[in-house]
């Protein structure tokens, strides 16, 4: 399978500009399941800027109907 890097990397809503696994997508889930987080991708961008992409914040989000 070929990696879309350039086309995930539009769609990439990580504000953290000198990540190395923008565009990589399953590098990026790899590195964020493995620290017990969700990538930027599945928060709202005011949730996203903070940096707690935990499973927690994610929990909290859904239990308020915010995703």
């Amino acid at each position: 399978m070929e990696c879309r890097k350039e086309e995930n990397r539009e769609f990439c809503n990580c504000t953290y500009e000198s990540c190395s696994r923008k565009g990589l997508c399953c590098e990026c889930i790899r590195y964020h399941v493995k620290a017990r987080q969700l990538p930027a991708c599945v928060f709202p961008p005011e949730v996203e800027a903070t940096y707690d992409r935990s499973f927690e914040r994610f929990a909290r989000l859904v239990g308020e109907d915010r995703i």
